[in-house]
């Protein structure tokens, strides 16, 4: 006698829909780029961005972004958001290594869905994170 296996995505088909995987397919995401800070320099002016986006999504400035920074910026320097970019500057006070990291927290605009008559969004996830560092000498 044979017995029934369900592939894994089947199994997922019948417990969650197909509708989240369609959209994890896709793996709409929000997403920190790498970015390896520039070594500043005690009392002189430093200024670093980078900006970030909805991987695969070609309207992620229809998106909110929020920015988190947890741990330790050289004093003298602070984090400004501006949309997308995340930019941190100043003038360092002390040097050393500073690691700290970036979380980043989006809004999906909703689309009105006819079919169950309710708003969704598109996004896999809402949040992602990254650590980095800044050499001040």
């Amino acid at each position: 006698m044979k017995s029934l296996k369900l592939h894994p995505l089947i199994f997922f088909f019948l417990f969650f829909g197909c509708e989240d995987i369609i959209e994890c397919i896709f793996n709409k995401r929000p997403e920190i780029p790498n970015k390896s800070f520039e070594v500043g320099y005690v009392n002189n002016y430093y200024y670093q961005e980078f900006t970030s986006e909805i991987k695969n999504e070609p309207q992620d400035n229809n998106y909110d972004y929020f920015y988190e920074i947890y741990g330790n910026l050289p004093g003298g320097l602070e984090m400004y958001a501006n949309y997308r970019t995340l930019s941190i500057e100043g003038i360092p006070l002390t040097s050393g290594a500073f690691t700290f990291s970036v979380y980043l927290y989006v809004d999906a605009p909703e689309y009105y869905d006819e079919d169950s008559g309710s708003y969704e969004d598109s996004l896999c996830s809402k949040s992602t994170s990254k650590e980095f560092s800044i050499i001040v000498n």
